[in-house]
C-alpha cells in the first residue's frame, strides 16, 4: 500500500493504522511523536501547534521505512538505538536489555534514600549501565562499580558512561560463576537480574521475545531466584557489615525472595510495590555471620 506523508498529521495517521495490532492508540501516539522529532528534528510544543508541517519525501521515506521495522515488531529503541532513562541518554542494541519504568522506580528509590552515601556501590548484571550510571550522577560523594558477564554489553556501558559525563568502573564478571575478585567490599549492592519464568515467554508481547535478549530476561521454572541466590550466598565476599541491597523482583516471587534473605540471615526486609501495585523491589541489610 501506498502512503502519502505529507504532514505531521499524516504521519500519525500511518502510526495508527500500521501499529494497531501492536500497541494501543496513546503508546502509538507516542512512539509516533518520538519519530518525528527525531527525523524531523522538531520539539513537542512544534508538533502540537503545527499538525499541518510538511515533511520532506526524503523524511517520508526514513518514516515509512521505521514504520515498517515496527509493524514487525522490532522496538522503537532499538530502532533508533538509544533511549532515555532516569534523565541520562542511553544506547541500546540488541545485546543489551531496554530499560523499563519498574528499574526506574528501583533507580529512583535507590537515589532517594542515598543521597548522602560516600561509600562503594555495585550494580550487578549493569546491562547498558542501566542503574550504574544514574546512580554515579546523582549520588556524586559515591564510588560506583557494575559488572555484566559480557563484554560486548560492557562496550556499550562504558560508551554510555562517557556519553553521560559519569565515573563509573566496569568489570567483566559472572555472578553464577564467581571466579571475580571484587576490588573492595560494598555498602550497597544493586542488581535487576533476570528473573522472569520461562513459561511465560509464550504470553509475552512479540517485540520483547523476538528482538530483546533472551539471557537478560528468562530463568529456569524450576529455579527462578537462582541469580539472588548467588548474589546473597556471596555476602561476606561482597558486602560490608549493615550493607543495603537493593533487587527488582517479579511480581510473583516477593514471599520466595523474603524467605530465602531471612534463611540467609538478612534483615529490614522491605517489599515495595510499583506503581501498578505489583511486588517489585526488595530491599534489605546484610549482617556479616561470623
Amino acid at each position: 500500500m501506498n502512503y502519502n506523508l505529507s504532514t505531521l498529521t499524516d504521519v500519525r495517521k500511518l502510526f495508527r493504522e500500521r501499529l494497531r495490532h501492536l500497541y494501543p492508540v496513546n503508546e502509538t501516539d507516542a512512539i509516533a511523536s518520538l519519530i518525528i522529532r527525531t527525523i524531523l528534528n522538531t520539539d513537542r510544543l512544534q508538533e502540537l501547534m503545527n499538525p499541518s508541517l510538511a515533511v520532506p519525501p526524503a523524511k517520508g521515506r526514513k518514516i515509512l521505512k521505521i514504520c515498517d521495522e515496527l509493524s514487525a515488531g522490532k522496538p522503537v529503541q532499538y530502532i533508533l538505538g538509544e533511549t532515555e532513562f532516569y534523565g541520562c541518554r542511553l544506547k541500546v542494541n540488541r545485546y543489551t536489555l531496554i530499560p523499563r519504568r519498574e528499574t526506574e522506580e528501583l533507580t529512583d528509590l535507590v537515589i532517594k534514600e542515598n543521597r548522602a552515601f560516600g561509600g562503594m556501590v555495585l550494580d550487578i548484571g549493569t546491562g547498558p549501565g542501566t542503574i550504574a550510571i544514574p546512580v554515579a550522577l546523582n549520588i556524586p560523594a559515591c564510588t560506583v562499580h557494575a559488572l555484566d558477564f559480557s563484554e560486548t554489553i560492557l562496550k556499550t556501558a562504558r560508551e554510555n558512561a562517557v556519553l553521560n559525563k559519569a565515573l563509573v568502573f566496569f568489570y567483566r564478571a559472572d555472578i553464577l560463576n564467581p571466579g571475580w575478585k571484587p576490588p573492595a567490599k560494598y555498602g550497597i549492592i544493586i542488581s535487576n537480574p533476570p528473573y522472569v519464568p520461562e513459561n511465560e515467554r509464550k504470553n509475552m508481547h512479540i517485540n520483547v521475545t523476538k528482538y530483546e535478549p533472551a539471557g537478560a530476561l528468562f530463568v529456569p521454572d524450576d529455579d527462578p531466584l537462582m541469580f539472588y541466590r548467588a548474589i546473597v550466598r556471596q555476602g561476606g565476599e561482597l558486602m560490608l557489615p549493615g550493607a543495603k541491597i537493593y533487587f527488582e523482583i517479579h511480581e510473583m516471587m516477593g514471599d520466595a525472595i523474603k524467605n530465602l534473605l531471612t534463611g540467609e540471615g538478612f534483615s529490614n526486609i522491605r517489599i515495595i510495590k510499583d506503581l501498578n501495585g505489583r511486588d517489585r523491589i526488595v530491599t534489605c541489610t546484610y549482617h556479616d555471620k561470623q
